[in-house]
């Protein structure tokens, strides 16, 4: 009966109040039924769990024709160099993700500011020479530059680590002498063709590179934290982000490897020029680890010194699972200027130091 009491505007305020009420005590049927739709609606959206769950399924219902497929040579190649490329490159990728990690957390952005020059065109060849100190693949050095250009260190010089780095550091270097022990001129060749390359394509950014070219690398603010929460999460981000784009180019190196015809290779040993521009391809098709890469170069006796010299080179510097990490890292339009610019520089360096040294 109170409710009553408020005159000619009492009946509005008790018509809005009741539903209000219902709101918060409970819904109405109308809203049970938007609810309802709406639920309907969000379980048709596929997540990543109701994915794996379906593709879980359907590999048990065709679980025969898969096997049996699995048992092909062809693809008995294919997983062979797929968990080939993983294994080799997963735990260099870990490095460089916790050493990225710890450069974005632990060192503050002036080091970089006090380490290198001021001016760009002699900060690139100090960052190349840098990358002796880093002992990882091109795995590790992605990460690690992202980690550069975020705390401000000029993209050139951060692009002259990245591509020095796996070719120059003590471990590579160490498996270069041993897999060529009758020619100790192979790592000194490719210690300076990889470094020449490296401090060109820094100097060739600095020079013509667009900042609309190049997307700064994506991290999640950890603002408010601790340094061991900060960190740990800054890892999470990193592995999740550069291992999907790892696991993209291990199987497109695979897939290359199990098709490309090996009368190819020994047709091509015989020239010269063609010698050099096969391994060339074969060494961004195969997507080897800088670490693993001298034993298959030599390997390949078939060809001359200057065109396994040129496998070592271009290897690091640009493969399929590179290229696809670096597009992650750095954009697209990044990569699809910078890879096949470092392949031609890195061609053209190694033939001619190859001339020169070897």
């Amino acid at each position: 009966m109170p409710m009553r009491t408020t005159g000619g505007t009492g009946p509005v305020a008790t018509t809005k109040t009741v539903p209000r009420e219902s709101g918060e005590h409970g819904d109405t049927e109308a809203d049970h039924g938007r609810e309802g739709q709406g639920g309907r609606d969000e379980g048709r959206h596929l997540n990543s769990a109701l994915l794996l769950t379906l593709l879980l399924v359907t590999a048990v219902m065709f679980q025969d024709p898969i096997r049996g497929a699995l048992a092909a040579p062809v693809m008995q190649s294919w997983m062979t160099v797929f968990v080939a490329v993983m294994v080799q490159a997963l735990p260099f990728l870990v490095l460089g993700v916790l050493l990225s990690a710890a450069i974005a957390v632990f060192v503050p952005p002036s080091f970089f500011a006090r380490a290198l020059p001021k001016r760009p065109a002699l900060a690139v060849p100090v960052a190349g020479a840098a990358g002796a100190v880093l002992p990882g693949c091109e795995c590790a050095s992605v990460p690690v530059a992202g980690a550069l250009v975020r705390r401000g260190v000029t993209p050139a010089a951060a692009l002259a680590f990245l591509l020095s780095a796996p070719a120059i550091n003590p471990i590579v270097l160490t498996a270069t002498a041993v897999a060529f022990p009758g020619n100790p001129e192979m790592v000194l060749a490719r210690f300076v063709a990889s470094l020449l390359v490296a401090c060109a394509m820094g100097w060739l950014w600095h020079r013509l590179g667009r900042t609309d070219w190049l997307r700064p690398p994506e991290r999640a603010s950890y603002e408010g934290q601790s340094k061991g929460a900060a960190f740990w999460g800054s890892v999470r981000h990193d592995v999740t982000h550069a291992g999907g784009y790892l696991v993209i180019g291990a199987m497109a190196a695979a897939t290359l490897k199990a098709v490309v015809p090996a009368e190819w290779l020994r047709a091509a040993a015989g020239h010269p020029v063609l010698s050099v521009l096969a391994l060339a391809v074969l060494a961004v098709l195969l997507s080897i680890c800088s670490e693993a890469d001298a034993f298959v170069a030599a390997s390949l006796t078939q060809f001359s010194l200057t065109a396994r010299l040129t496998f070592l080179v271009v290897g690091p510097m640009i493969d399929l699972k590179l290229f696809a990490m670096q597009a992650g890292t750095f954009g697209r339009a990044f990569a699809l200027r910078f890879a096949p610019a470092t392949f031609a520089l890195a061609v053209v360096v190694s033939a001619l130091t190859g001339t020169v040294l070897l």
